[in-house]
């Protein structure tokens, strides 16, 4: 099958084996992009898919061709919502329960942050982007979070999915943030099927 073909030239780019541990922490993941591709959901834009059990961000072209994927730093509160009027509530501060990472299928657009930094909107209205590692407090240990192994340690930002500075600007700002796309974020049960919407 050609999206065996494409998947597993897109595992090797991304230097992991068939069975190594990578791919099993991510195979909900690669089994939603597979249903991406293969029904066109994304109607010919590119794509991402946040895996929020294994803290990852896998970023797909608009001809459905994996382009790289890369650890991402997570809301610090399990939850797959957005609490109401979350975005008003940034600025002056939000509670540790209201710290989540949204779930589900989001239409995303390229835009600029309050700062005017370059940003992927994904929900706009819930202030929900993707973007690159910012200086923070140190205690926060950003960076090193991105670097650790244990998917647990990357819970840490407001609900923002946020990526290495060299990954953002290499893969994330030349495939989604030039134009409208499709993110697709995991819930924490970490089950595809609840983004899988019926041929």
């Amino acid at each position: 099958m050609w999206i065996r073909g494409w998947m597993a030239a897109g595992l090797a780019a991304a230097g992991l084996a068939c069975g190594s541990p990578a791919v099993a922490q991510d195979a909900v993941a690669r089994e939603l992009a597979r249903w991406v591709v293969a029904t066109a959901d994304a109607q010919g834009l590119p794509f991402a898919v946040v895996d929020k059990r294994g803290a990852r961000l896998d970023v797909y072209g608009a001809d459905g061709q994996w382009r790289g994927s890369s650890p991402a730093l997570l809301g610090l509160t399990p939850g797959d919502h957005s609490v109401a009027g979350v975005a008003q509530r940034v600025l002056t501060g939000l509670t540790l329960a209201e710290r989540t990472t949204p779930a589900g299928r989001f239409v995303s657009e390229p835009g600029h942050n309050l700062k005017g930094e370059a940003v992927v909107w994904v929900d706009y209205a819930s202030a929900f982007a993707i973007h690159r590692l910012r200086p923070s407090p140190a205690h926060e240990r950003r960076a090193q979070r991105l670097a650790s192994a244990a998917p647990d340690d990357n819970r840490i930002t407001l609900g923002c999915v946020v990526v290495p500075v060299d990954f953002y600007e290499a893969v994330v700002a030349p495939v989604l943030g030039r134009s409208r796309a499709v993110v697709y974020v995991l819930p924490e049960s970490g089950e595809a099927g609840a983004l899988m919407r019926p041929d």
